[in-house]
C-alpha cells in the first residue's frame, strides 16, 4: 500500500526537490584539511520543508507487515557542477511514523545504499518512492534486485528500523556524449559516491539523521564501490576530481560499511580467478587454456605474499595455505550454519547426495580440492576481467575519452600486443582510485571505516572467493572490527541475512530507537 498526500502547499507528485541544479560558484580555498573539495554554492543547501509525505507498507524478514509514514526528499544535484544530474542526485528518505507511533529520525544512523552493478549507471531521479521507479542508464536494467527470500529491499528494511536512508545515483562505464566521449568511466563512480557522502555531511542538521553514522552498502560492482568508500574516507587522491564536480566542502569518510560480494582489487582479479577456479570446466564441459590460467595463477602468490596477511592459526597467508584458510576460516563455517539449521531427514538427504562432507560433532568438514568438484562450472573464460579481445565490463570501466575500451594489466596488453607494450600512463593511479586494497595496504588510510559487513555465496564464480577473504583478513590486521560471512550454496549477489544487517548497524553505530 502506497499513498501520497499534498505537503508544503505542493500538489501530488509535484514536489520540488530539495535544492536546485548547480549554479556554478564556488569557494575560493578549502576550509577543512579533511575536506578535499571547495563549493560552498548555495544550490548544495538541503530544504528541510520540500518533501512528499508518503505511506507504504513493508514487510520484514520475519513476515511481519509494518505501515511506514515517511518523508521523501529528491536532491536534484548533489554537486555545483555536474556532469549530468540525471544520475549526479540523490533521495532521502526519513520516518516519521511507524505502525503508528511517531519517530523521531534526527539521530538515527544514515544507509547509504548505492544501487551500482557491473560499473554501469545508476539513477534515482526517477524513483517516485524509496526503492521505486530508479535504475540504470543505457545499457542495462537497474540495481541489483533484492535477494529472493528477503521480504523487501535493504533500503526498505532500514527505514522500517527507524533510519534514515539515502538513495544515492552515480555515473558509469557505458555513457557516453554526442561526441562519443565516455564520461562514467574510472573514476567517475567513486567520485560520485564522495560527493553524494560530502553533500549529506556538508547538510549536518538540515538532513535528519546522525551525519556521523553513515553506513554505505552495496552489491557485486557496487559491493566493490561500498567497499572503496569505506577504506578511501578523506584521501586526498581523489582532490581535483572532487573539486572539479564542485562537491561540497566536507568530509566523504563514512562510519560503516556493508558488501555483498564485492568484485574488486581488479589488477590482480584474474590472478585470483585462476588461483581459485582455474581447474574448474566452463558451463560447456571445456577446459580453459590451462597455459594461461596457470601463468595468471602462479603470478597471483607474489602478489598474496605482497600484502603480507596474516590469520590466526595460520600465520602468513601465501599460495601453499590460503585454500586452508579458506575452508577452515569461511567455508566449513558456512556449510556447517547451512546443515545445522535443517532438519534431520533433510540434513541427511543433502549428506547423502554431497558425501564430500564429512558430519561430525554438528560440524562439517571437507577439504578444498572436494569443495572445489561442489561448486562445478565456472562462471567466466580466461582472462575473466581484462579479456585478451577487451569485452570484458572492466575493459569498458578502463575506457578513456572515446576509447570505449582498454586493458589495466600488463599481462593481457602484452598478450596482444608484445612484450615491450606499456599500459597507458593514466592506468596505475586509476588503479589506486579504484582498489580498496591500496588504501588498506599501499597507503593505510587512519580515516577509513572501522566497522565492516561483508558477505559471499560459496558458489559465486563471478568472482574469485578470495577477494572478500583477503579484504576481511587485511581489515582484521588492521584491528577493525569484521563481520564475515559466506552464505553456503548461494550464488552472486546472494543477501541470506538482511534483516541482521539492520541490526548489525544499530549494534555498531550505538543507536536505540
Amino acid at each position: 500500500m502506497k499513498r501520497r498526500t499534498v505537503v508544503m502547499g505542493l500538489t501530488v507528485g509535484a514536489a520540488v526537490p530539495a535544492v536546485g541544479f548547480a549554479s556554478g560558484a564556488r569557494a575560493a580555498s578549502r576550509t577543512s584539511a579533511a575536506s578535499s573539495a571547495v563549493s560552498t554554492d548555495s544550490s548544495l543547501v538541503f530544504d528541510p520543508s520540500s518533501y512528499t509525505e508518503l505511506t507504504t507498507s513493508i514487510t520484514d524478514t520475519t513476515g511481519t507487515a509494518h505501515e511506514v509514514v515517511y518523508h521523501f526528499y529528491k536532491v536534484a544535484s548533489y554537486v555545483a557542477d555536474p556532469v549530468d544530474a540525471t544520475y549526479q542526485s540523490l533521495n532521502v528518505s526519513v520516518p516519521v511514523k511507524i505502525d503508528g507511533s511517531v519517530v523521531d529520525a534526527s539521530g538515527a544512523p544514515i544507509l547509504f545504499a548505492n544501487q551500482v552493478g557491473g560499473y554501469m549507471p545508476s539513477s534515482v531521479a526517477n524513483a517516485t518512492g524509496i526503492g521505486v521507479g530508479g535504475g540504470m542508464g543505457p545499457g542495462g536494467p537497474g540495481g541489483p534486485a533484492p535477494a529472493a527470500d528477503s521480504a523487501a529491499s535493504r533500503q526498505q528494511l532500514a527505514l522500517a528500523a527507524g533510519y534514515v536512508v539515502v538513495e544515492p545515483g552515480a555515473r558509469g562505464r557505458s555513457l557516453v556524449d554526442s561526441s562519443g566521449t565516455y564520461y562514467g568511466t574510472a573514476p567517475a563512480a567513486i567520485v560520485d559516491l564522495k560527493a553524494a557522502v560530502r553533500y549529506v555531511k556538508f547538510n549536518k542538521g538540515r538532513i535528519p539523521g546522525n551525519v556521523d553514522r553513515i553506513v554505505s552498502a552495496g552489491v557485486s560492482a557496487g559491493g566493490a564501490l561500498s567497499s572503496l568508500l569505506g577504506a578511501s574516507g578523506d584521501s586526498p587522491v581523489y582532490d581535483s576530481y572532487l573539486r572539479e564536480l564542485g562537491a561540497a566542502d566536507a568530509s566523504d569518510a563514512i562510519f560503516a560499511t556493508g558488501a555483498w560480494c564485492p568484485i574488486t582489487d581488479l589488477e590482480h582479479a584474474d590472478m585470483a580467478y585462476e588461483w581459485n577456479w582455474g581447474a574448474n570446466l566452463l558451463s560447456s564441459g571445456s577446459a580453459v587454456d590451462q597455459t594461461i590460467s596457470k601463468a595468471l595463477s602462479s603470478a597471483y602468490g607474489d602478489y598474496l605474499a605482497s600484502l603480507r596477511l596474516t590469520a590466526k592459526g595460520f600465520g602468513t597467508l601465501t599460495a601453499r595455505n590460503l585454500d586452508e584458510y579458506l575452508v577452515r576460516t569461511h567455508l566449513e563455517p558456512s556449510a556447517t550454519q547451512y546443515l545445522a539449521v535443517l532438519s534431520d531427514a533433510d540434513r541427511a538427504t543433502y549428506l547423502a547426495a554431497n558425501s564430500f562432507i564429512t558430519w561430525s560433532g554438528g560440524r562439517a568438514t571437507f577439504s578444498w580440492a572436494d569443495f572445489l568438484t561442489h561448486v562445478g562450472a565456472r562462471k567466466k573464460n580466461t582472462p575473466a576481467f581484462d579479456a585478451f579481445d577487451l569485452s570484458a565490463p572492466e575493459n569498458n570501466e578502463f575506457g578513456t575519452g572515446t576509447t570505449a575500451n582498454r586493458h589495466f594489466t600488463l599481462y593481457s596488453l602484452r598478450h596482444e600486443e608484445g612484450a615491450g607494450a606499456r599500459l597507458d600512463s593514466d592506468i596505475p593511479a586509476k588503479l589506486h582510485l579504484m582498489n580498496p586494497m591500496y588504501h588498506l595496504v599501499d597507503k593505510v588510510n587512519e580515516h577509513r571505516s572501522k566497522h565492516w559487513w561483508i558477505r559471499l555465496g560459496t558458489k559465486d564464480s563471478d568472482t574469485a572467493l578470495t577477494v572478500a577473504g583477503n579484504l576481511a583478513a587485511r581489515l582484521k590486521n588492521l584491528g577493525d572490527d569484521v563481520d564475515t560471512s559466506y552464505y553456503w550454496d548461494a550464488g552472486h549477489g546472494a543477501d541470506n541475512d538482511p534483516g541482521d544487517f539492520v541490526k548489525w548497524i544499530a549494534t555498531v553505530s550505538g543507536y536505540r530507537s
